[in-house]
């Protein structure tokens, strides 16, 4: 945290334009929009894109689609529907540290079990997103 935002509690940015008409805010919205933009290349990159270019342009092209589904179903359906608190707004390589463990989905008693060890420390987490993805209803 900076002495301005520590003093005041307001975030200061600067940026430089040549535009010379506008307001501030109109101005400043193209921007906020292009980092956003910046955040999801980003993103993209960490589930998959960074492993172009290959040999052939079919492999390219369906690695593109697979690496924009992994981005898709990350940013959109898994943070938005399954996870709370801090994960929702995560990266991927902090998502994949922290769901990623030994856990077993088993069948039994015409049931679905998750078997987590309970010494890892996001346990509660990871149970938590599955109880949400597992009470989505069936389409239909």
């Amino acid at each position: 945290m900076s002495l301005f935002e520590s003093r005041d509690g307001w975030r200061y940015t600067a940026f430089a334009t040549n535009t010379g008409v506008g307001s501030l805010q109109w101005l400043e919205a193209p921007h906020r929009a292009h980092a956003r933009v910046e955040d999801r290349i980003r993103c993209a990159k960490d589930t998959g894109l960074r492993r172009l270019p290959s040999r052939e342009f079919a492999i390219n092209q369906a690695w593109r689609v697979a690496a924009a589904i992994a981005a898709d179903l990350i940013a959109c359906w898994l943070q938005l529907h399954a996870l709370d608190g801090e994960l929702t707004k995560a990266e991927p390589k902090r998502l994949r540290y922290r769901l990623h463990t030994a856990a077993r989905l088993t069948r039994g008693q015409r049931r679905r079990w998750l078997r987590i060890p309970s010494t890892w420390p996001w346990a509660t987490q990871i149970t938590a997103a599955f109880d949400r993805i597992a009470a989505i209803p069936a389409p239909g």
